[in-house]
């Protein structure tokens, strides 16, 4: 991942390379107790994945594991497990995974049902390369990272 994308541009491009490329299935485990959402992922070494837009603000821990994270706020940043960090509202990631990592977020609600809690925590990258059809998800780079 470059050091330091230059424009929302250059990311959308690299979102839409990666709607392209082949898909990964990263396994997902949902989590809920009395008042909380806790979806944790696993994403292998050398995996690339950019997220949804986040509609709330929530913590998210790395417990294991090494990456680089790429925000327009924040651009990019190397993250070592453990760590612990908020997510803000509006926040799209683009993450490489050095090491295999571990990535888990917390959602405060009482919903249960995953298709009507999705809609209340992302939205859909307003990113007109992207295929109407595409969710971003994680996918294996296709020589993105120089």
């Amino acid at each position: 991942m470059s050091e330091a994308l230059k424009s929302r541009a250059e990311l959308e491009e690299i979102q839409a390379a990666m709607a392209a490329a082949p898909q990964v299935n990263l396994p997902l485990v949902h989590r809920f107790t009395p008042g909380l959402y806790i979806r944790e992922c696993f994403i292998p070494a050398g995996t690339l994945l950019t997220t949804m837009v986040h509609l709330t603000e929530h913590p998210f821990t790395i417990s294991t594991g090494t990456g680089r994270v790429y925000t327009e706020a924040d651009g990019v940043t190397h993250y070592a497990a453990p760590f612990t960090g908020i997510t803000k509202p509006g926040t799209s990631r683009l993450i490489y995974a050095d090491t295999d990592t571990i990535w888990t977020t917390y959602h405060p609600t009482n919903e249960t049902d995953l298709e009507k809690l999705v809609p209340l925590l992302v939205a859909r990258p307003e990113n007109p390369l992207i295929p109407p059809d595409f969710l971003p998800i994680c996918q294996q780079p296709p020589n993105l990272l120089s």
